[in-house]
């Protein structure tokens, strides 16, 4: 089915927006939103956000202030930000690359469950992310560890050397959060064998790797007095102390053949299937090794693959469902207010995963009964908003070859157009991506 253009959209993408012009050719359609520039970086709807300096500052602020919860920006910020994001994803002309940025956050997952991340989220989004899913994955690693969200979130800016100045005077300890899911969900995973002695070291060449919260902007900074002095050796690899040391740390995880074995085995499991085929994962890293971490090449390397053309077998996640209906609607994030919310309603909240392994890829995940149940009945709801629709016509423009005979069978003889439009959003293909 690889020049099937309805089954491109909803694999690598949310599935097609109303009756959008179908590409005659759907692999160099979605190659081309790899190749050229993201049109989500000058996107009107991102336009008026604060970056993460501007976000801190006013966190920094109402700090001071200490506003009651009604007056605070905090909120205002946050939520305005996740209502972007997902209202940009509902119209976005390149909903492959677009894919990718929300692959790529997950997998560096940051969550408002950690202090201070809420104003910044979306911020962090734009500034570490989505600029570098096309690029080498070793700069999208930078980019993330230097980020003041990521700091924050897992607890970096806590962490003092033992036998530095500030860890002399008992300050603060060592704390190990953001080298130990670095290792474990960012870069060689367990599968590298690395051990509790390499998070530690690696934990001891990241101190000091902080946030200046009293700069203008507040960002990133260094701070030589809580680093731990001398060398520190990570599986099998020395590095110095300083700053420098942590940077080569990055390098040497970022550029690892079991980062790229790992990045290549999610990458499959998101596209292709919950199992991912042994194959398609080995193709994939090894385009990443011979391409140094190019993570353009790596989703060209997706499209290539046969497997990622058979049939549609994963399960839409909530947020993936509630986009893909509104695109099928041919409706905005103005004409259905709050999708954060709707999201957060079925399960998966914006930026608010439990755990900083980040929302889980995999079917079984999503398919308790309680889950199924929320999603008939959200259905059933924006049903009644899109009633003067036809169902038929919906179901032929959004699934085409997809559409099952039964499933076209039960939307004709519905009781009502918005009984049809329910059957059609709650069908098994419709669901699947």
């Amino acid at each position: 089915m690889d020049n099937n253009p309805i089954q491109a959209l909803v694999r690598f993408g949310w599935g097609r927006r109303g009756s959008e012009p179908l590409p005659s050719d759907p692999r160099h359609w979605l190659a081309g939103q790899i190749t050229a520039p993201d049109p989500g970086i000058q996107a009107d709807g991102f336009a008026d956000l604060p970056t993460s300096g501007a976000a801190l500052a006013i966190l920094r602020e109402e700090r001071k202030t200490k506003p009651p919860p009604g007056e605070s920006h905090l909120r205002d910020i946050y939520r305005r930000e996740a209502a972007a994001l997902a209202s940009w994803a509902v119209v976005t002309p390149a909903p492959f690359r677009e894919r990718l940025v929300w692959f790529w956050a997950n997998h560096f997952t940051v969550s408002v469950r950690g202090g201070g991340v809420a104003p910044t989220a979306g911020a962090y989004v734009r500034e570490a992310i989505r600029p570098h899913v096309t690029g080498r994955f070793v700069d999208l690693l930078s980019a993330v560890m230097h980020h003041p969200t990521m700091l924050m979130y897992l607890d970096n800016v806590q962490s003092v050397g033992p036998d530095s100045p500030a860890g002399i005077k008992g300050k603060r300890g060592l704390n190990e959060n953001l080298a130990r899911e670095s290792l474990e969900l960012h870069t060689v995973s367990p599968a590298a064998g690395y051990s509790q002695e390499d998070v530690t070291a690696y934990a001891r060449l990241i101190t000091g790797w902080s946030v200046d919260m009293q700069a203008d902007p507040p960002g990133f900074k260094f701070r030589p007095f809580a680093h731990q002095p001398g060398s520190q050796t990570v599986m099998g690899q020395s590095f110095p102390d300083g700053q420098e040391g942590g940077e080569a740390a990055l390098r040497f995880l970022g550029t690892h053949p079991a980062t790229y074995r790992h990045l290549a085995l999610k990458l499959v499991r998101h596209f292709v299937a919950d199992t991912p085929p042994p194959a398609a994962v080995k193709h994939v890293a090894g385009v990443l090794h011979d391409t140094g971490g190019d993570l353009g090449q790596a989703s060209l390397a997706l499209l290539r693959l046969p497997q990622a053309w058979n049939p549609l077998e994963k399960l839409r996640t909530p947020a993936d469902f509630v986009i893909a209906t509104v695109r099928a609607l041919d409706m905005t994030g103005e004409q259905v207010p709050n999708l954060p919310g709707i999201m957060g309603g079925l399960g998966q909240p914006m930026w608010n995963a439990p755990f900083p392994i980040g929302w889980a890829d995999d079917a079984a995940s999503w398919t308790g009964s309680e889950a199924l149940l929320r999603r008939i009945d959200w259905a059933y709801g924006i049903s009644g908003r899109a009633a003067a629709q036809d169902a038929g016509d919906i179901a032929t423009a959004s699934l085409g070859p997809l559409l099952r005979p039964e499933t076209s069978t039960a939307i004709s003889r519905a009781g009502s157009r918005r009984d049809a439009l329910a059957l059609l959003f709650a069908s098994p293909e419709f669901q699947r991506r």
